[in-house]
């Protein structure tokens, strides 16, 4: 006898449904997988006679066939579980093939018959019910997630004998039930009005959260560099429903979420170490993961100590900082994953640390020097909005008053972006984020007075900017302009953010052709 019963397979965020086809017969004893079934699809045959052995069911007198349709897509992980089993009980006419019709199931067989969570189960059940399914069963590890997902009817279950009994009508299985996490706001820990000093450093983090900019710290050991980054995140607004529905997605992928936790709600904040590799930052493996950038979507990445990462590794952000996203193409597949993270990053001005210190000599040599800056390459420096060198702290300003706390910063934040989500609303501009409006979009809503057009003019020619730190001039300055809750560009905001790009006045040459 046949049965089949529908799972789901993941390829990076995108789901792709699996109809499980079981068949039996009797014979000499065997159990088959076919269909592209990668390492821990194979074993689910293990998993699956010994849970099935619990229920009374031995598989000593059969042979069992099982088809993962299409044969032609690669399938990975352990969510194949609860189908096989279900649809193997189907074909030993244990269970009435007709209940597992219209369903999505998934989770993963311990050998005593417990259900396990697994990964990707809310942009699984996203995947679904986008291809008319309206009911699903996982694994009560994933119920606080999978209740994040309106127009399906999630039931939930801890045991395999638990969803044969609900299938019969011999029992009820429970709903998903949403969760609010407990996690603590980052904020109650680190707040911005532990900085003293760095007026400067402190207004480019404000304009950084404003519009989405990213965002590059150059100074001195000691010059409060990390301390400023891992302050940001207490300046972002509070997740909207649709960002963090993206970003669970992205994390539920990954493996990342507990089993308690539902929607993430606080914004994430990466901060990967220099020894990282390019599939580390932008994901990839088998099965494909989302890399850091994509970890960081709609959060912060930190990148402390920039040039101490390998080259090839900081260029592969280049194409993801223009377009939001990671594209990972491979033989066998293609995957996308958002990536919109809020780029920070700190570097030494050069590999002791002290090269323009007026207190303390710098013992690096020019070769040494020019290897150490040519890690950064020039395109990918062009595509930092906000370049800030640091002094270092003096000793006046660390006892002095404390500056603005990140609550009242982050109400500046806050309404700015507001502006800027008013403006996609009325169909002003393409995207909420100044940090991403297009060339059009900034001729209607950023296009400078008579001087400033003069000024910005006189900018390119004296600095040598490129087409792309043009618009990016336009697109910090509509930011600057949203903070101080004007609606024209105008001359001083585009001063502001042409002293933004304090690399370009100093150092352009020497970070970006060294070597």
């Amino acid at each position: 006898m046949q049965a089949t019963a529908t799972t789901v397979t993941l390829t990076g965020l995108d789901a792709h449904l699996v109809r499980v086809e079981v068949d039996s017969a009797r014979g000499l004893p065997t159990f088959q997988l076919v269909g592209l079934p990668e390492a821990a699809v194979r074993e689910s045959r293990v998993r699956v006679r010994a849970a099935l052995r619990r229920l009374d069911i031995d598989l000593n007198e059969w042979v069992i066939t099982v088809n993962l349709a299409p044969a032609y897509l690669r399938k990975a992980g352990s969510a194949f579980d609860l189908a096989i089993a279900l649809a193997t009980l189907g074909a030993l006419e244990r269970l009435d093939p007709r209940s597992l019709e219209g369903m999505v199931v998934l989770g993963e067989l311990s050998l005593d018959g417990d259900l396990r969570p697994v990964r990707g189960v809310l942009p699984a059940l996203i995947g679904a019910r986008e291809r008319g399914y309206d009911a699903a069963i996982v694994p009560e590890g994933n119920g606080p997630e999978a209740a994040a997902i309106t127009g399906v009817d999630c039931l939930v279950a801890t045991r395999l004998e638990d969803v044969v009994d609900h299938l019969r009508g011999e029992g009820a299985l429970p709903f998903a039930e949403a969760r609010s996490t407990t996690r603590p706001l980052l904020e109650s820990a680190i707040d911005l009005a532990d900085v003293r000093g760095q007026h400067a450093a402190r207004r480019a983090l404000e304009v950084a959260a404003a519009g989405e900019h990213p965002l590059l710290m150059v100074g001195p050991p000691g010059a409060g560099k990390t301390m400023l980054a891992r302050r940001l995140p207490t300046l972002l607004p509070s997740m909207t429903d649709e960002e963090s529905l993206a970003v669970t997605a992205i994390h539920s992928v990954a493996g990342l979420l507990r089993s308690d936790d539902g929607l993430v709600r606080h914004r994430p904040f990466r901060a990967p170490h220099h020894t990282l590799s390019a599939a580390a930052l932008l994901g990839g493996g088998e099965p494909v993961r989302p890399g850091e950038m994509s970890l960081a979507h709609h959060g912060v990445l930190f990148l402390d100590e920039l040039l101490e990462f390998r080259r090839h590794v900081l260029d592969g952000m280049r194409q993801p900082l223009e377009s939001g996203e990671v594209s990972i193409c491979r033989a066998r597949y293609r995957a996308t994953f958002p990536a919109r993270p809020l780029l920070v990053s700190a570097v030494n001005p050069c590999p002791c640390g002290y090269f323009g210190d007026p207190r303390r000599a710098c013992r690096c040599s020019p070769d040494h020097l020019r290897r150490y800056r040519a890690r950064l390459s020039g395109p990918l420096l062009d595509r930092i909005d906000l370049q800030l060198q640091l002094p270092a702290v003096d000793l006046d300003e660390l006892s002095g008053t404390p500056g603005e706390p990140s609550a009242v910063v982050r109400a500046r934040v806050g309404q700015a972006r507001l502006i800027q989500h008013a403006r996609r609303d009325a169909g002003e501009t393409s995207t909420p984020y100044n940090a991403a409006l297009t060339r059009a979009d900034l001729d209607r809503v950023a296009a400078p007075d008579a001087e400033g057009q003069r000024l910005l003019r006189c900018a390119v020619e004296q600095l040598g900017l490129s087409a792309r730190a043009y618009v990016k001039l336009l697109r910090v300055a509509r930011s600057v302009a949203d903070l101080a809750g004007e609606d024209a560009v105008r001359s001083h905001h585009l001063a502001e953010a042409i002293q933004a790009r304090s690399l370009d006045h100093h150092q352009a040459q020497s970070f970006a052709q060294a070597g």
